[in-house]
């Protein structure tokens, strides 16, 4: 197998991060450009200004109390100083390691073997871990899946995230207006424009495709992202191994029936319920390929 290194893993993932960004922003000008055609200048920014502090307002809750909303629906509970301590002095060691503050640490009570980070910043961020994962992982392979969660944490993901939502809401909220719009006042436009027929047209089917594309794309962020988070957490542990025998445990032992709301499975650093679509819109690359970029390493 070909040696990658971890440094190589990183710059991809951030790049093609970026990439798909571009795209979700190309949708969204297409949408302005359309609806700026079609319609008044003046009914556009309308529209903007409405669709814009709308996502700006509901992004900005859960950027802020995200976390704590997260923590309460997975029953999540403070780490136990004499119980936990062996998951504590992982993680302050790590902390240490990356230069970061401790996050605040949790337990999950659950069996399988999983864990999420949260918070809007390095300072106000937490780590929780179910009982499955501190049962069953070795040293090393719990100190790869908490570097994995502070990897999230560093690379500030929680506010990338929060930013491709504010888009790719502004993208979902312009196409059910423009849509809405057509549909009340009849597929007339701006009779000025002489294509304004063909943009109608163009822009009932932008509005159409363009909230499912978005919505693939910030699913292939999310997965470049867990891509990014392994390869960082190995640059943290210098040890592939710890969390390559991790994942293969959670392949082999997990349930795939966690009990938490499909709104938050997204932070687990694997998917906690598996179900039939979980190959299109999965927010998690598949195991195994995880496993095979850790082992290149």
């Amino acid at each position: 197998m070909e040696r990658v290194s971890f440094y190589t893993q990183i710059g991809k993932n951030k790049r093609d991060s970026v990439l798909l960004i571009a795209v979700i922003l190309l949708f969204l000008l297409a949408l302005v450009y359309v609806i700026s055609e079609v319609f008044a200048p003046e009914l556009l920014l309308i529209l903007l200004i409405f669709a814009g502090v709308f996502v700006i307002l509901d992004a900005g809750a859960c950027y802020m109390y995200g976390d704590k909303i997260v923590l309460s629906s997975t029953g999540a509970q403070p780490a136990d100083p004499v119980k936990h301590v062996y998951y504590i002095n992982t993680a302050e060691g790590l902390a240490l390691a990356a230069g970061m503050p401790v996050p605040k640490l949790y337990v999950i009570p659950n069996r399988d073997i999983n864990a999420f980070a949260t918070g809007r910043s390095p300072k106000h961020a937490s780590i929780a871990v179910t009982q499955g994962a501190i049962d069953n992982l070795s040293r090393q392979e719990l100190e790869g899946v908490i570097a994995h969660e502070m990897s999230h944490i560093g690379n500030l993901d929680i506010r990338f995230f929060t930013l491709i939502a504010v888009f790719v809401g502004l993208v979902a909220i312009l196409s059910q207006m423009f849509l809405r719009s057509m549909w009340y006042s009849g597929g007339s436009g701006n009779k000025d424009n002489k294509n304004a027929g063909l943009l109608i047209v163009v822009g009932i089917i932008l509005a159409i495709i363009a909230p499912i594309a978005v919505r693939l794309v910030q699913l292939s962020i999310s997965r470049k992202r867990e891509y990014m988070a392994d390869a960082t957490g190995v640059k943290l542990t210098r040890y592939p191994p710890g969390l390559a025998g991790a994942l293969e445990k959670i392949q082999k032992m997990n349930s795939g029936k966690m009990d938490v709301s499909d709104a938050v499975s997204h932070l687990f650093i694997s998917d906690p319920k598996h179900t039939f679509m979980d190959s299109v819109f999965a927010t998690h690359p598949p195991i195994e390929k995880r496993i095979a970029a850790l082992k290149s390493m």
